[in-house]
């Protein structure tokens, strides 16, 4: 398994107390992290309520409202925390995998008329660049097989299967929509299949 824990410790939030675990892969040294609420229950609990969740410093840290990253964050760990176990992982591939400094490019082409995809395109990229291996391998690594997904991307929930977690169902995460992000919303729907129902 490429991949390993480097570190762990108490993450007191608003929301509650999590543990924090990094994670580091061998091969490139990319890191993500965890966050886990109720560690104790969660190597009891059969299907564990989980988001992963690309790194988006715009949207999470910066508070902008072009994007619905934000809103999911903030209410993955919401529901995660009421759930009184979970896991949050932070998938740190910047942009749909892009980089903070290419998305930025791919709003300038965005702010000109291209949406999401087009932008990417005009980049030289695919539509999404990710790739879910090393959560998968977070999840394996702590024992999580099973698996309710907090996510409104089909694609996710089949690259996951395929990789060896089991997604038993998937939990919607509709949140955050506003006039500044509906074009981007509807691109998500449209061309790469995302459900806002």
């Amino acid at each position: 398994m490429n991949l390993k824990e480097i570190s762990r410790a108490k993450l007191p939030t608003i929301w509650g107390d999590f543990i924090i675990i990094g994670f580091e892969e061998i091969s490139t040294g990319n890191s993500h992290i965890a966050l886990i609420y109720g560690m104790k229950k969660i190597y009891k609990t059969q299907i564990v309520l989980t988001r992963i969740h690309s790194e988006c410093l715009t949207g999470d840290s910066l508070f902008s409202i072009r994007c619905d990253c934000g809103f999911q964050l903030k209410s993955s760990l919401i529901q995660i925390s009421k759930e009184n176990c979970g896991i949050l992982i932070y998938h740190r591939q910047e942009g749909r995998n892009i980089g903070l400094l290419n998305k930025i490019k791919a709003y300038t082409y965005q702010d000109k008329g291209l949406d999401t995809v087009e932008a990417n395109h005009k980049l030289g990229f695919a539509a999404d660049e990710r790739d879910y291996t090393s959560c998968a391998n977070i999840l394996k690594k702590l024992g999580i097989l099973k698996i309710k997904l907090l996510t409104n991307n089909p694609s996710k929930i089949n690259i996951l299967r395929k990789i060896g977690i089991n997604v038993v169902s998937r939990i919607p995460l509709i949140v955050g929509y506003n006039s500044k992000n509906n074009k981007y919303l509807n691109t998500k729907a449209i061309k790469m299949g995302h459900i806002f129902k």
